[in-house]
């Protein structure tokens, strides 16, 4: 009895201990917000206290993007701050470390486990979308772009003055800049460009001092640690400058579908064969997913082949022809357009659709999603493939579909230790595995769906480690509670995500936030790694 009160008396001390911390550091931290910030840029208005209204909730939602995280945790989360001016972000950052409330940024909400908009101890959301600023300067062929900027309009700020200018970002046009190229984002013209860390030449960061630094200032360890190791671990991300690259005036797309029935298995196995040796301006992606079969109840496996080759058809069909008879891609199934075009058709869009939808910014989040991500060095061979399928179609009312990613090209001649991201020369492909669901209800059958699907994939995917892609963020490769950061834990994800490249992202990380004030679930620990 005695011990049981003691404990009843421990949780109730643990209780008002915090809500003493939180609440009087809550109101030190708004009256330090407003003391940092001038009256030229007032940042009031920029501040949404986390109250339960109609007016928060809208603030939190509009970018929210997986409908797992749609309710805000208002026992933990304080305020969001939508920061309008960069003396914003640096007030925040000094506030909520001076306070002990932790930070966490979000430039367009995209984070597959709601990492840079949720966490389980006392914390502030660092909102970057109204700096959304995009600077193009075609002599030069270079942009800046800051954090809170979508990659739809920074496609759409580049096509208004070169028509021949692209930057090789990804497909989702509502991803935001600062969290999409901090992880090392790609798109479709990865295996003749690379990815966006690539191509980044300088930054501005708000340090852990709340100090406005950029390349030259930084120094070099930080800016390669910024590119590909997440920004969110070093600092906040206020701004990029990119090159952009060459693209021709016309590009030809293609999208083909294969069912199990119409041979599926076979043409995705020599797809596995060729598709990371085609010319490198030549970006085949194979999207295996469950459809309809031809009979009314009966499902099947339908394996999308969605293409981009920097020419024109007669070029393409030559090179199909020659090296991949198999697919039976026709002259029809190609369509010419513009490079800004190409982004409607990677989105899925119907053909027709104006472009100035790559300037929507939705006000609610989508489904209810689950992924996951594999690096595949050898074939799969066809009996793994059948066992994928078999898997796939036990998936119950959900929407389920896998992306094979092609490597290659460019990507084998990047080194892995260029920039730190890590995934480079040796992969056939990347898979991003995928499922959404559209009732609360279906979260745990579905979560635990998935983990089957990623285990019926292991024998054939890389291993120790069994890499991940930083971007696709998955809470189940390994993670630590809100408010610490375990050295051995942060080991065993961060191994999976940066590989070789862990000891010195470590090694800068407690050079520039010992105290590691910024941390998430997944951040890299400050140790210094003998």
């Amino acid at each position: 009895m005695k011990e049981a009160l003691s404990v009843l008396c421990l949780v109730l001390l643990v209780s008002v201990l915090e809500a003493a911390v939180t609440k009087p550091k809550f109101g030190d931290f708004i009256g330090c917000l407003r003391y940092r910030t001038s009256p030229e840029n007032p940042i009031t208005d920029a501040i949404s206290i986390a109250d339960n209204t109609t007016a928060f909730l809208s603030s939190y939602v509009s970018y929210t993007k997986n409908k797992r995280f749609l309710s805000p945790n208002y026992k933990k989360l304080l305020a969001i701050v939508a920061a309008k001016h960069v003396s914003h972000v640096q007030a925040t950052v000094v506030c909520a470390k001076s306070n002990g409330i932790q930070l966490r940024i979000r430039s367009g909400g995209h984070d597959y486990e709601g990492l840079s908009y949720m966490s389980s101890v006392p914390f502030v959301i660092l909102d970057m979308y109204n700096l959304r600023s995009i600077t193009v300067d075609v002599s030069t062929k270079k942009a800046w772009v800051q954090a809170g900027a979508t990659l739809g309009e920074l496609y759409t700020k580049v096509n208004d003055v070169s028509q021949t200018l692209a930057f090789p970002a990804g497909v989702c046009a509502t991803v935001g800049a600062g969290g999409h190229i901090s992880g090392g984002g790609y798109g479709n013209l990865m295996r003749k460009y690379g990815i966006t860390v690539d191509h980044v030449i300088d930054a501005q960061i708000i340090d852990v001092n709340g100090k406005l630094l950029n390349r030259l200032t930084m120094g070099e360890d930080l800016f390669w640690a910024i590119r590909g190791g997440g920004g969110g671990s070093f600092g906040v991300i206020l701004s990029w400058k990119i090159n952009l690259v060459e693209v021709p005036k016309i590009v030809t797309v293609f999208k083909v579908n294969k069912t199990l029935e119409q041979g599926g298995t076979d043409v995705l196995y020599k797809w596995q064969l060729i598709a990371s040796k085609f010319p490198e301006s030549l970006f085949v992606r194979a999207m295996p997913q469950v459809a309809n079969g031809t009979k009314r109840g009966e499902r099947t496996i339908a394996v999308v082949f969605y293409a981009q080759f920097l020419g024109r058809t007669d070029e393409l069909m030559a090179i199909m022809n020659q090296n991949w008879p198999e697919l039976g891609l026709k002259r029809e199934d190609c369509q010419e357009m513009s490079w800004l075009n190409s982004t409607l058709f990677w989105a899925d869009y119907p053909a027709g659709t104006p472009t100035s939808i790559l300037l929507d910014r939705p006000s609610s989040p989508g489904d209810f999603f689950k992924s996951k991500s594999d690096y595949v060095k050898k074939p799969i061979p066809k009996e793994g493939l059948e066992k994928l399928w078999k898997t796939m179609l036990k998936f119950n009312n959900n929407i389920v579909w896998m992306q094979f990613n092609p490597y290659g090209g460019v990507m084998d001649r990047i080194p892995a230790t260029a920039t730190a991201f890590p995934h480079r020369k040796g992969n056939l492909f990347k898979i991003q595995y995928f499922t959404t669901w559209f009732n609360a209800n279906a979260t745990e059958s579905s979560l635990s769906q998935m983990k089957e699907l990623y285990e019926v994939a292991e024998p054939y995917v890389s291993s120790n480690p069994r890499e991940a892609f930083f971007n696709y963020r998955d809470i189940d490769v390994g993670s630590n509670p809100s408010g610490e950061t375990n050295v051995d834990e942060a080991k065993i994800y961060g191994s999976k995500y940066f590989l070789g490249n862990l000891k010195r992202l470590m090694d800068v990380k407690a050079k520039y936030d010992p105290e590691n004030f910024f941390k998430n679930e997944q951040s890299i620990p400050p140790v210094h790694v003998m």
